[in-house]
């Protein structure tokens, strides 16, 4: 089979994903180890974090805002119908691909030489409780940061039509790419350039995130041609779409600089901590119930394109129920094991032992809302696969605001772990919302298809949680300190568990699994929808 082959089910591509991402993961995790060891978490890894908020902020608006809603279901559209006309070329869909990088890109630069300059102040509105001289450091690597959505920009737009085309290997290895080159600054730029070469290793790996995705893309028949055409009816067409989708964003932004701003007032390095803690229970997220719900993504809006809404309820019902299935045994997992992990993979050089302590307790309250984390993209996608992009806007309003009251009160009186709780809270309140307010607006998708599953799944879960404190606990007995081999014990002896449990419980999941694997030895084909 060709690397540059298409996936055939929702499955296949999420286990595309799911191994991309897991290497992804890892060496995010490698990431974190250097830069705790280096630098532990104190001012020069708080100038570090927050000077990604600027351009995060202006990437997330312009492009990601865009391509998350409206760019595949039109270029998806764009191929359907000229495969329906008989076209070879897909000419049109190309087209529409480079007037989006050119019109975007453009507005990219324009973005970034203002930034440039309007920096310190605008640095110093958001930051209130930084100092004079770790506002300059952290100035100084925003402005070298701001190349990153540039390149982060195009790579978004070359990933939307390989999603659109179902290719998922280079788009899915794409964000490795990202955390070598924040590897290599860290490793190799700092000591040529001191702590801005943290940055520059951001920009390198924003790079490389666009390189490996260009020849596949090149393979399926793009190449570019400047085309600046701002009034043509598709692209347009997904400006409409992206209003609502860029509002949400923003108001999503607006939290995260809020956020920023309370934790510059905290003790020194409580905006390292945030992040370390939310980088480590976000691991499974992103192997796992990340990669399902993208895979679902292009099957939903092709099932509400063919109107065809028993294809619409058997996908999100069945990427529901699987997401849940492996993100309630992930989110007990890393409660329990957190301090663990976290001596495992931060506790090094320069990252203390104090440190390390308030890193897993955030850690635990992050991972209390994972499986909302995890469910609430694939609902999202569900609305975008509808072309409605009003309903998440409204709805993430309500739990932003949430986030930010909750942050204000909480921070006062727990400091960063304030903001967790206050994170964990807001998180559910969304998905709770988003999840009732799809079945109003999608009649199709049962609730009881979801419901019933998912109390199966949660008494499997409970049992694993069981399985894998009673083996912590055998460790603490016998006061053995192995935390590797406390985690990969315990972890497994729990797998074991939930396993059987889900098997005894007749976990259709399970089974959907166990098929999918049998049917890699046997040859055979599966039930799974195919996407391809």
């Amino acid at each position: 089979m060709s690397i540059f082959s298409k996936s055939k089910t929702i499955t296949a591509a999420a286990a595309v994903i799911a191994v991309a991402g897991l290497i992804s993961r890892l060496l995010g995790l490698v990431r974190d180890r250097v830069l705790a060891s280096q630098f532990g978490a104190g001012d020069i890894l708080d100038s570090y974090y927050a000077a990604f908020q600027v351009p995060d902020l202006i990437f997330n608006l312009i492009i990601f805002g865009a391509l998350s809603a409206g760019f595949i279901p039109i270029f998806v559209g764009l191929l359907a119908n000229e495969d329906k006309r008989k076209y070879s070329d897909n000419s049109t869909a190309w087209d529409f691909t480079n007037n989006v990088i050119s019109i975007f890109g453009a507005g990219l630069i324009f973005f970034g030489v203002v930034f440039y300059f309007i920096a310190p102040d605008l640095l110093a509105k958001i930051l209130p409780g930084f100092n004079a001289e770790k506002l300059a450091l952290t100035t100084a690597m925003a402005r070298v940061m701001f190349l990153s959505p540039i390149f982060l920009g195009m790579s978004a737009i070359v990933g939307g039509a390989l999603q659109s085309y179902r290719r998922f290997l280079f788009f899915s290895f794409a964000p490795a790419m990202y955390n070598l080159g924040i590897i290599f600054g860290a490793l190799v730029l700092v000591k040529y350039f001191g702590p801005i070469g943290l940055a520059y290793g951001v920009v390198a790996g924003a790079f490389l995130h666009l390189l490996i995705q260009l020849p596949d893309l090149i393979a399926l028949g793009w190449r570019y041609r400047l085309s600046f055409k701002p009034a043509e009816k598709s692209f347009l067409k997904m400006l409409k779409m992206t209003g609502p989708r860029v509002l949400t964003m923003a108001t999503n932004q607006i939290n995260l600089l809020v956020v920023a701003a309370i934790a510059s007032t905290l003790t020194a390095g409580s905006f390292a901590i945030f992040n370390f803690a939310n980088n480590l229970q976000a691991l499974p997220l992103g192997i796992l119930g990340l990669s399902l719900a993208m895979a679902a993504f292009p099957v939903l809006s092709s099932a509400f394109a063919k109107k065809n809404d028993k294809e619409f309820e058997t996908a999100f019902v069945s990427t529901f129920n699987k997401i849940l299935f492996l993100m309630l045994p992930s989110s007990l997992f890393l409660i329990l094991v957190s301090r663990q992990l976290v001596n495992i993979i931060l506790q090094t050089g320069k990252f203390e032992a104090a440190d390390a302590v308030m890193t897993s307790v955030a850690m635990s309250i992050f991972a209390v809302s994972l499986f909302a984390q995890a469910l609430t993209p694939l609902i999202s996608r569900a609305f975008f696969a509808r072309q409605d992009t009003m309903s998440p806007f409204y709805l993430s309003v309500v739990s932003v605001l949430a986030n930010i009251l909750l942050s204000i009160y909480f921070s006062e009186k727990y400091g960063v772990l304030g903001l967790a709780a206050a994170f964990t809270v807001s998180t559910v309140l969304n998905f709770m919302l988003m999840l009732l307010w799809l079945k109003i607006k999608a009649k199709t998708v049962s609730f009881y298809k979801i419901l019933f599953p998912s109390i199966k799944i949660l008494f499997a879960s409970i049992a694993f949680g069981l399985a894998v404190r009673a083996i912590i606990f055998v460790f603490e007995k016998l006061d053995l300190v192995n935390d590797i081999s406390c985690c990969l014990i315990s972890g497994g002896f729990g797998s074991a568990i939930f396993l059987i449990v889900a098997y005894l419980l007749k976990v259709d999941e399970l089974q959907s699994f166990a098929r999918i694997v049998k049917s890699k030895f046997t040859k055979r084909n599966n039930s799974e929808i195919k996407i391809g």
